[in-house]
């Protein structure tokens, strides 16, 4: 009688497997959750010391117009604003979105209503192959394409915000277009048999039912796609100037956040305020990616709400 029930309270070998899986996965997901928190308080630590230790002022920094660490001003503050970069980050990144969502919600349509069968044997292919490309190459493409183009039509150097935006446009249409087309094969298929049954035309079917029904899905590949040209670095440091000042106009030289960072990080000394300021920049960029993210899953669960 003992060994019969020891023999059923004993774990059979699938379940210890299945226990051994668990432990897997936690462990993986406990690494990744350490690892984000590491990176958070490694670049909070740098960046914070800019207020803590140098004793610049946040108002400064966020709202100060002149970006030049190794000097101060008059008042005796080093000169670290760093309102030039986060309006050039920020205008760049709207300006590339608000270009690149009607070509994807239209490529999407297309691709999804109009053609399915070109849209997966050819254009699908295509944009995959688009959002693989380095972003070297597009920064290539733009500082042998598009600043002479901007040059030979509007004028001066040809580097700028205009410059800025055509290169992420470019690059951040692939994945906005992959996401919409996505967010409209999840429009159950009812929906356009009923608008159909009900008279309505395909053009009335694919604008009054299949994109309203697809709108969290849209607005969440809009906003991944800005959250990358927010953080883009290589390919908008080659076409935008790095010139540190207010932008005044789309032609002239301007900065981003990411800009100053990859040319600035490896000339300065660690420790230093120079070095400081540039880790609060990599601050503000990381809150920033954070509040992307908090964005798209409130799009998210309101769709799904729905």
């Amino acid at each position: 009688m003992e060994d019969i029930q020891s023999k059923l309270l004993k774990k059979s070998p699938k379940r210890r497997l299945e226990q051994f899986g668990k432990t897997i996965s936690f462990l993986a997901i406990s690494l990744i959750v350490a690892v984000v928190i590491a990176i958070f308080y490694f670049v909070a630590s740098k960046g914070l010391a800019t207020f803590f230790v140098d004793k610049v002022s946040l108002s400064d920094f966020l709202f100060g117009t002149e970006w030049n660490p190794s000097s101060v001003g008059e008042d005796g503050q080093p000169l670290v604003g760093a309102m030039p970069m986060i309006l050039g980050s920020f205008i760049v990144t709207f300006l590339s979105a608000l270009i690149a969502t009607p070509f994807a919600i239209g490529a999407a349509v297309f691709m999804t209503e109009i053609s399915p069968k070109l849209g997966t044997k050819i254009l699908q292919p295509v944009i995959e192959l688009l959002v693989g490309i380095p972003s070297v190459v597009y920064g290539f493409i733009g500082l042998s394409v598009i600043v002479p183009a901007v040059r030979s039509v509007f004028g001066g150097s040809g580097f700028g915000i205009l410059a800025g935006t055509f290169v992420l446009f470019v690059m951040i249409l692939p994945t906005v277009t992959s996401m919409t087309v996505d967010a409209l094969k999840a429009v159950p298929r009812h929906y356009r048999e009923a608008s159909l049954a009900l008279g309505a035309t395909r053009w009335q079917t694919i604008y009054k039912v299949v994109l309203r029904s697809a709108v969290p899905g849209i607005l969440t590949a809009v906003v991944f796609g800005m959250a990358r040209a927010f953080g883009e670095a290589l390919a908008i440091q080659m076409v935008i100037g790095n010139a540190a000042l207010l932008p005044h106009n789309l032609i002239t030289p301007a900065s981003t956040l990411t800009s100053v960072l990859t040319m600035g990080i490896g000339n300065t000394i660690m420790g230093t305020l120079q070095n400081n300021v540039l880790w609060s920049l990599a601050l503000l960029l990381l809150l920033m990616s954070l509040f992307f993210n908090i964005i798209t899953r409130l799009i998210g669960k309101k769709g799904a709400m729905k």
